[in-house]
């Protein structure tokens, strides 16, 4: 594989700045004193992009996305998305709240998935650049949005640090108890978007537990062992490896798509590490949240065209999504995704990159 770190370009204004449905579409910048760039969108509060200099100071596009709203808007694989009310999937799409039965669309097989059809990555947030280092977004969902009760005020902020950490802080309020659990679904490319495959990155994650899932990705309710299984990243590995292993969890997931456990944690150290193999550019992940899914990017089909022409085609990408666990709602041994009203819902998750 031919190493080409400045094909993909920081995206212009000019291309992403339309109305939708009578909303205006623009783009934030934000920049620290180490000439890292991320770039945020208030269409679905997306995170549209991050560059920094690799070990060769080549300004390095590390987020896969695309070079202009058009493309974003097209997209159904949730490319940088912020993913509510509810990320991951909900078991047939139904749930039952204080003796309530709630029923939400379903569109992933037989399950409902990242919040619905009409979900909050598609949605145009109300958005106010801080200063050249933050942003922060907004966005009411009212009552029965999707089919969760409840009129929700969800906040987002994307502060990007000198230390090369893009944290993303999350607050929710609700009028009436729900669920909710926000997530980012940025995927990752370490070796720099267009340079094929993520298969030779190395990753750890701090979770000797994951979730089993069943053959339409739902928990089965199991918490079980990582250990002697393909799923083990307690130790640095390749994320190709085993990712055709023959185990009946790797073949329900064409690879990886599951929900790690995490062990005990605070936010000074990592829950993952991933290191690409060809810039030396290394990604920390750091959480607040009991879980994280890792997705190896197995459903990735080429139909979509990213920045530079390049197109989406399988495992070039990964996503490490912070979270509660799939399914909780309809899970009462899983940590709680439950809101009241008069509770405020936080999260923060950080990204730092270095070299």
């Amino acid at each position: 594989m031919i190493y080409n770190p400045t094909a993909i370009k920081v995206p212009e204004a000019a291309n992403y700045n339309r109305k939708i449905g009578g909303r205006q579409v623009e783009l934030y910048y934000l920049k620290n004193n180490k000439g890292m760039q991320v770039v945020v969108s208030n269409f679905g509060a997306h995170l549209i992009g991050a560059w920094l200099p690799d070990r060769r100071g080549n300004l390095t596009s590390v987020i896969l996305g695309f070079d202009n709203i058009e493309g974003l808007a097209r997209q159904k694989s949730y490319y940088g998305s912020t993913v509510g009310r509810y990320a991951n999937r909900i078991a047939k799409g139904k749930f039952t709240l204080e003796g309530q039965k709630y029923s939400l669309p379903i569109n992933n097989g037989p399950n409902s998935l990242h919040g619905g059809v009409d979900n909050f990555s598609i949605k145009i947030w109300e958005a106010k650049q801080l200063d050249s280092s933050a942003v922060e977004l907004e966005l009411f969902s009212e009552h029965m949005d999707e089919g969760y009760p409840g009129n929700l005020t969800a906040k987002v902020k994307y502060t990007l640090t000198d230390d090369n950490e893009l944290m993303i802080s999350y607050e929710a309020t609700t009028d009436k108890t729900t669920v909710v659990n926000l997530t980012n679904h940025a995927y990752f490319n370490l070796n720099g978007e267009g340079n094929g495959d993520i298969l030779y990155h190395i990753v750890q994650i701090n979770a000797d537990k994951y979730t089993p899932i069943d053959k339409t990705l739902i928990p089965t309710g199991e918490i079980a062992a990582v250990k002697s299984t393909p799923l083990d990243f307690t130790q640095p590995e390749r994320i190709g490896k085993r990712i055709n292993a023959d185990h009946p969890q790797i073949k329900m997931g064409f690879g990886y798509d599951h929900n790690y456990v995490l062990n005990p944690h605070g936010m000074h150290s990592p829950v993952a590490v991933v290191t690409g193999d060809l810039s030396g550019i290394k990604l920390q992940v750091y959480t607040d949240q009991p879980g994280m899914q890792f997705y190896s990017g197995n459903y990735m089909t080429g139909e979509n065209t990213l920045r530079g022409g390049v197109k989406d085609k399988a495992r070039t990408g990964f996503a490490l999504e912070t979270q509660h666990f799939p399914d909780s709602p309809n899970r009462p041994k899983f940590p709680s995704t439950v809101l009241k009203a008069g509770e405020v819902y936080k999260t923060t998750t950080i990204y730092k990159l270095s070299v």
